[in-house]
């Protein structure tokens, strides 16, 4: 991937914004040409590789993906992204993961709210968070995000039914008359979101389906909680061990790095 494109660095007003509110939307860190080639690559690793299952599958999900492409390899290495993630976390950090996640035309289901961070089994996490790049457009209609802003600084910690409309609210029944905050996206734009965010993410109604790449970041002196996850459950990792595995690299990554 070029350098070319977007900014690379932030204004203070936009770190202190995204943590004080948990999210923070970049506009046009990717050209049209990048946008491009994640796009194909992920639409044509997803007639490949086996989406991880969820129930009604609200959505493809392909976990680990930089592992499978060396399109998406490089976006979820690269430095301008991983750059502007450790700016805003304001610690080191290490990759956790990446997914492609695409909701099919017309038949996709909402994905309903609920915070990333009791999903992975971290032990000593704070700072996680996750950059939601966009390969399409994003308009309310196909798909995109709705935060509440701030509800990450209570550091609420609660897995929910993603199915379940009313299971984070009847979990944390402060969340229920949060304010919330939509954010369509251009292609190329994304935002990122602490791993303590109430977010959910409409159904597509649009006639074509709706890509987008999100690169996961860990604190990087993160351990191992022991809890199954299906990224480490593998790996042969010991409880409070740190991740100090190839999958894991420090960031920002060396695209140059052998899977």
């Amino acid at each position: 991937m070029s350098t070319a494109s977007a900014a690379t660095t932030l204004p203070a007003e936009s770190i202190d914004s995204y943590r004080r509110n948990g999210y923070l939307h970049v506009a046009g860190v990717l050209d049209a040409a990048e946008v491009a080639e994640a796009h194909d690559a992920a639409i044509a690793l997803s007639s490949t590789m086996a989406s991880r299952r969820y129930k009604g599958e609200p959505f493809t999900q392909l976990v680990n993906c930089w592992q499978h492409d060396e399109r998406l390899r490089a976006l979820t290495l690269d430095p301008r992204i991983a750059g502007l993630a450790e700016t805003l976390a304001g610690v080191p950090l290490r990759l956790w993961h990446d997914q492609t996640l695409i909701k099919q035309p017309q038949r996709s289901t909402a994905t309903e709210f609920h915070l990333d961070a009791p999903y992975w089994p971290h032990a000593g996490g704070r700072h996680w968070l996750t950059a939601w790049v966009a390969l399409v457009d994003v308009p309310v209609e196909r798909g995109c995000m709705t935060f509440l802003p701030g509800s990450h600084v209570d550091g609420d910690f609660v897995s929910v039914d993603l199915e379940n409309a009313t299971a984070l609210f009847d979990a944390l029944p402060h969340l229920r008359w949060w304010p919330r905050v939509t954010v369509p996206l251009r292609a190329g734009d994304l935002t990122f979101h602490h791993g303590l965010t109430a977010h959910a993410a409409t159904p597509n109604l649009t006639d074509e389906p709706r890509v987008a790449h999100a690169v996961i970041y860990m604190d990087a002196d993160t351990r191992y909680s022991g809890t199954r996850h299906v990224v480490a459950d593998p790996l042969g990792l010991e409880p409070e061990s740190p991740f100090a595995h190839e999958l894991f690299p420090r960031v920002p990554g060396d695209s140059r790095l052998t899977p």
